[in-house]
């Protein structure tokens, strides 16, 4: 990355913290050359705090770490756009976000189903139809993958719109599903579409 600019706001630079997958912005503050530093050094987003004039890493009390996975700077240099996982809510107040009541863009929406369907492992089979997939295994939700991706093409081939984005919608959380099972995150799967994009 190029020098950032930490001469105009006298030696800060705002920082735009964004969720990796869904696009939602969780927060914002500004960091110094040695937050910027330390961020980049422990993966986790450390700020500098203007009230209380030192630096602080978000979740170093609460443990809701913002662990960093990308960091942009603006064609100027001086604004910094960090995408980052958060390790639990990001607001003090409890909330996911800082920004509280903003749905975010709409494949934000992915990020939160994917972390239902996370938090759904392990569960009783009685809680819900994605717990009882799980305890059924493997072999059932790949079942249910080659299943919604067939009556999708069905319906695309039909031409029935609306019974087609329901099939597509049982297609996408059945994958997510699959990508659980398999121990894997939708960011990666997006990590490879951009791989392939570069």
């Amino acid at each position: 990355m190029k020098n950032i600019n930490f001469t105009k706001l006298n030696g800060l630079v705002p920082a735009i913290i964004q969720e990796p997958v869904g696009g939602k912005v969780l927060m914002t503050g500004f960091m110094n050359q040695e937050a910027f530093d330390i961020t980049q050094q422990t993966g986790k987003v450390t700020f500098f705090s203007r009230s209380r004039n030192t630096l602080w890493t978000k979740g170093e009390t609460s443990g809701n770490f913002l662990l960093v996975k990308e960091i942009l700077a603006d064609c100027d240099q001086d604004t910094l756009l960090i995408y980052a996982e958060p390790a639990g809510p990001v607001c003090h107040t409890g909330t996911p976000t800082c920004f509280d009541g903003d749905p975010g863009p709409g494949l934000a929406f992915l990020s939160q189903l994917e972390k239902v369907i996370q938090g759904r492992k392990g569960q009783s089979a009685d809680t819900s139809y994605t717990a009882r997939l799980f305890e059924k295994g493997l072999p059932r939700i790949a079942q249910k993958v080659g299943e919604e991706a067939v009556e999708c093409v069905i319906e695309a081939m039909k031409g029935d719109k609306e019974k087609f984005k329901e099939e597509a919608a049982d297609l996408l959380y059945h994958l997510i599903v699959l990508l659980a099972q398999q121990d894997l995150q939708l960011q990666e799967v997006i990590d490879v579409l951009r791989g392939r994009h570069k």
